[in-house]
């Protein structure tokens, strides 16, 4: 196929594109700056500017861009980044899409769990109410932008990304060279539900929605068996064979991390329902597994 990928210079855009190359796929990269090379397809989210021509003849589109939720303090400016390289970028890219005469079969459009806000031990899935957070109302502004594309028929999922368990990106790599150091432990009390899936596992659920053409509309790409803060701070510390006695208390996360801790300690207890009824099987369900494949022993 020829797939064309948004924010592959990514943790989840880079594996994913070794993924597909790997296997044989023509694989486009649109990039912010001047096209350098073959592959790679001009955008400007924010100026919302697509070279659309360049992507006439992609079987699949897949969106993964946006500025990282945990990079910087939340900031009024920095939170509209957050939204507007999601929203923004969400409908030049959809606009785009429409407008081409042979559309691709399907437009994978990168959202997440977030959607759900704070679920606390109440089990969710695909067909669960948005919170009312912050981050709650990006994921709808972030859906709601690629409108255009799926009243043009082409068949749109929004893959509802949890935590990523890898140990070379995202919110987990953070956490890998605390552990090792002894450093790691509970946040909070450690109740709140973590809804996790390994890397391997979220490059194989992002083709099964390129592939699978009776999928659309939200699905969550989370293992089968959320954990809480509490057992996946147990796990780490037994893979990597060091104490996790510490605990972070809810004010000093605050003092640190502003706005940002209230999501950080929130519980989402979130379910693959959708994935599962398509016979979707995961290669490490449960944490301890996750872990190992991140750290190359699974």
């Amino acid at each position: 196929m020829r797939i064309a990928i948004t924010g592959s210079t990514g943790l989840i855009g880079t594996a994913l594109l070794r993924s597909l190359r790997a296997d044989g796929h023509e694989v486009l990269r649109l990039v912010r700056h001047a096209p350098r090379a073959a592959d790679e397809v001009g955008w400007d989210p924010e100026r919302q500017t697509v070279d659309a021509a360049s992507l006439a003849g992609c079987d699949s589109v897949v969106h993964l861009a946006g500025a990282g939720v945990g990079d910087h303090r939340w900031t009024a400016a920095y939170k509209k980044r957050i939204r507007d390289s999601r929203v923004l970028g969400t409908a030049a890219l959809a606009e785009a899409l429409a407008s081409l005469d042979t559309p691709p079969r399907s437009f994978v459009c990168g959202s997440a769990i977030g959607y759900y806000g704070d679920t606390g031990d109440r089990r969710v899935d695909e067909t669960a109410p948005p919170g009312d957070d912050f981050l709650a109302k990006v994921c709808v502004d972030w859906e709601a932008a690629a409108d255009p594309a799926v009243e043009a028929g082409i068949r749109t999922t929004f893959p509802r990304t949890g935590l990523v368990v890898s140990r070379t990106g995202g919110a987990w790599g953070r956490l890998f060279p605390l552990f090792r150091a002894g450093l790691g432990g509970r946040l909070g009390d450690g109740s709140q539900y973590w809804s996790f899936i390994s890397l391997h596992d979220h490059i194989r659920a992002l083709r099964h929605l390129i592939d699978d053409e009776t999928l659309s509309g939200p699905v969550n790409l989370t293992a089968p068996e959320p954990v809480t803060n509490r057992a996946a701070t147990a796990a780490m510390g037994k893979a990597l064979h060091r104490p996790t006695l510490l605990t972070v208390p809810p004010p000093a996360l605050r003092l640190a991390l502003g706005e940002l801790a209230t999501n950080i300690l929130q519980s989402q207890r979130v379910l693959p329902t959708r994935l599962l009824s398509t016979n979707f099987t995961f290669t490490h369900p449960t944490i301890t597994s996750a872990i190992a494949s991140a750290l190359g022993t699974a």
